[in-house]
C-alpha cells in the first residue's frame, strides 16, 4: 500500500507550480484495478479545465517515472492514474473547505461515534479553530473536532449546483430540444 500522506508531499509542489490547489490524494481499486486519484483546483475559481488535468497529469507522471528510475517508486506494481477536478459533490477534506462551503449541505463519517452517531447529515455552519459545526437534519447543531472527520463530501442539491455553475460553458455542446412530434416520440437536435 503506498503512503498517501508521502504521495501527497510529492504531488502538492508539482500541483502549486501549475498555480493549483491539491484537494486530495488517494489510492482506489483495489489489488485488481489500483488507480492512483489526484483531485485538484483552481482556488480562485474551485474549477479545473481539461488542460489543467493534462497538465497536471504529465507533470505527476514524469516525477513519479524519475523516481522508479531512481528506484525509489513510492507504489508497488502497476496502476493508473486519474487526475481530476473536486466535482460539484466533492470531497471536503480540508479544514478550510468546511468554512468556505459553509450553508450548503454535507454528509460526515465520523472516525468513531459521537452522541451515538456515526455519519452527520445536514447544513454547513461553520469552523472556529479546529471545530466544525452542522445543522444535523435541521433540528440540532452538532460541534465536532476536525480529527474526528474520517470523511466527508457534499451533497449535491439545487443550492449547490448553482453555486458551482461553470464560470466558462466554453466548448459546452449545445443541445435544442423540439416540440415532440405527433406520434409522440422524442427528438433533441445537437449542435458542436
Amino acid at each position: 500500500m503506498a503512503d498517501l500522506a508521502a504521495l501527497s508531499d510529492l504531488i502538492e509542489p508539482e500541483a502549486k507550480a501549475l498555480g493549483l490547489a491539491l484537494v486530495r490524494v488517494k489510492m482506489q481499486g483495489g489489488k485488481s484495478d489500483p488507480t492512483l486519484q489526484v483531485m485538484a483546483e483552481r482556488p480562485d475559481t474551485r474549477q479545473l479545465t481539461i488542460d489543467d488535468c493534462a497538465d497536471l497529469s504529465r507533470r505527476i507522471s514524469d516525477l513519479l517515472d524519475a523516481l522508479e528510475a531512481e528506484g525509489k517508486d513510492p507504489i508497488e506494481g502497476a496502476y493508473r492514474l486519474e487526475v481530476s477536478s473536486p466535482g460539484i459533490d466533492r470531497p471536503l477534506t480540508r479544514l478550510q473547505d468546511f468554512a468556505d462551503w459553509a450553508g450548503h449541505e454535507a454528509r460526515i463519517r465520523l472516525v468513531e461515534p459521537f452522541e451515538d452517531r456515526k455519519q452527520l447529515s445536514g447544513d454547513l455552519i461553520g469552523v472556529e479553530g479546529q471545530a466544525i459545526t452542522i445543522d444535523v437534519n435541521k433540528h440540532k447543531p452538532m460541534t465536532i473536532d476536525f480529527a474526528q472527520v474520517a470523511d466527508a463530501k457534499l451533497v449535491m442539491t439545487d443550492r449547490l449546483i448553482a453555486a458551482t455553475a461553470p464560470l466558462s460553458t466554453e466548448g459546452a455542446e449545445e443541445f435544442t430540444y423540439l416540440e415532440a412530434p405527433a406520434d409522440g416520440a422524442n427528438t433533441q437536435e445537437g449542435q458542436h
